[in-house]
């Protein structure tokens, strides 16, 4: 959102058994083995862990290509800076070996539509190869990426990144730029007309879709690959008398699930597999929920923001507002409408240092955990601001609460998935699926005290303990049926 800113028989089960309680040590994060593009969602059933009372039915889960339930935490990865031969530039290698590291399994990639297409009908075959490069750095590190054609007020005719100029139509209405204000700018005459050009002209359309299939042409099958991103942040053009939650709800409706509805179409005709994460306008975030229409795609993410304007504008965290439970009750009615998994695409504030931000990530956390299938904050970079490590790579104050435990791919049936923040313990159980299905895998970020893995019901794991200081990938096996929980203690 911010422009510029800096998830057998009975005669053979004990030898199988016996060979994984052999299993060697942990993974570690810089595993090369190749992740899985998605296949399909999976509903949890709604029953407790042996014990426990029934669940309510969570959201659909994002699965990779075996079936299994994936859990994705990570951040946004960007360079809106550089541009041309230097595009991509500032991300490194480093960006993915530093998130594995904290035990991120996520990345939200900005692609710039201006960079890919630089002029009509050309596209630039060395940004593709940044891009590819980046993907094989995301597969060393077994992290998720996600395309996302991003832009911030339309494009570089506003004097920001996204819509190349060749395709920004104005009708010659004014543009007056607001240095101080540069969400406000999305409201300028001539911004606004161009979101209209862009969804109604047939070249335009055209061109877009092509856009679209470019990238699934070449990126599709890629081991990192999770899915795409048709346009981040998508806004439109007000009409006059209208207020600003009606005009989001028609623009959502009218020309953004049209718009969606394209992108799918374009991206399978080239990636049968890859996920497509569809937004609706940022007005979500004031708690309006959207008007997007029935996306026809059996592989439909819902892919909000999650910001809120005073604390955009620099103000504290107030509990006693409501804005996060406003929030998740306008959010959570779309996708369970049309049973879609979530995944927020962007959060987190620009000063999390202020008295009352470490409740705002308590809070926001755990929101996420009732209703989303992972998130990705804004952004992995090395410094202040935004950025959520410091030179050091150490994670900064408040944002270290986003490391913590979970079941980054779930081999069967989720039951029960908790975190307690107090006392640090991560609670998994789940009904094994088939062998085809693999293993049960939990990413553990590195905490001073380590950590202690226990196991019930007819399975293993491949560690029982994590030294202090690493982060480990641990993996579970079990057989197929069983009720298994997995417990993670300090």
């Amino acid at each position: 959102m911010r422009s510029g800113r800096p998830v057998l028989v009975a005669a053979v089960c004990a030898a199988v058994l016996a060979m994984l309680a052999v299993l060697g040590g942990v993974t570690p994060a810089s595993g090369t083995t190749p992740l899985l593009p998605g296949a399909r969602t999976e509903t949890d059933p709604g029953t407790g862990a042996e014990g426990e009372p029934p669940r309510a039915p969570r959201a659909p889960r994002v699965t990779d290509s075996r079936g299994r339930a994936l859990a994705l935490r990570g951040w946004n990865v960007e360079d809106k800076t550089h541009r041309g031969e230097a595009a991509l530039s500032s991300i490194t290698e480093k960006h993915f070996r530093d998130m594995r590291g904290h035990g991120f399994n996520f990345a939200r990639l900005l692609v710039f539509w201006d960079d890919l297409e630089p002029r009509r009908g050309h596209y630039s075959a060395g940004y593709l190869r940044k891009i590819e490069r980046i993907l094989d750095w995301a597969a060393k590190y077994r992290v998720h990426v996600l395309l996302d054609a991003h832009q911030d007020v339309f494009g570089p005719a506003f004097g920001h990144r996204g819509i190349p100029e060749w395709a920004t139509r104005t009708d010659g209405l004014p543009f007056t730029p607001q240095p101080d204000d540069w969400f406000s700018e999305y409201f300028q005459p001539a911004v606004q007309r161009a979101f209209t050009h862009l969804y109604e002209d047939a070249d335009l359309r055209r061109a877009q879709a092509s856009m679209w299939r470019v990238l699934a042409e070449r990126f599709g099958g890629h081991p990192a690959l999770l899915g795409y991103d048709p346009l981040n942040e998508p806004m439109g053009e007000l009409r006059e008398g209208e207020d600003l939650p009606t005009a989001a709800r028609r623009i959502e409706a009218e020309q953004i699930t049209p718009m969606h509805r394209r992108a799918a179409r374009a991206i399978r005709s080239a990636d049968r597999d890859g996920w497509l994460f569809v937004e609706p306008t940022p007005i979500v975030g004031e708690g309006v929920p959207t008007g997007l229409g029935r996306i026809e795609d059996p592989r439909v993410v819902y892919a909000p923001h999650f910001y809120n304007t005073a604390m955009e504008a620099g103000a504290d965290y107030d509990p006693s507002a409501g804005w996060i439970e406003s929030y998740e009750a306008a959010v959570t009615a779309y996708p369970r409408r049309h049973g879609l998994p979530v995944v927020i695409g962007e959060w987190g504030p620009l000063n999390n240092g202020l008295p009352h931000m470490r409740e705002f990530y308590e809070d926001a956390l755990a929101s996420f955990g009732r209703y989303s299938a992972g998130w990705a904050g804004y952004v992995w970079c090395y410094g202040g601001g935004y950025c959520a490590a410091d030179e050091s790579g150490a994670l900064r104050p408040n944002k270290e609460l986003t490391a913590t435990p979970y079941a980054a791919a779930v081999a069967g049936r989720v039951r029960a998935d908790t975190y307690d923040p107090d006392g640090r313990v991560h609670r998994l159980s789940y009904t094994a699926g088939p062998w085809r299905q693999g293993t049960t895998e939990l990413s553990l970020p590195p905490s001073p005290d380590g950590w202690r893995i226990s196991v019930a019901g007819r399975a293993v794991s491949d560690r029982r303990t994590v030294a202090p200081g690493t982060s480990a990938l641990v993996r579970v096996r079990a057989l197929p049926g069983a009720r298994v929980t997995v417990t993670v203690t300090p």
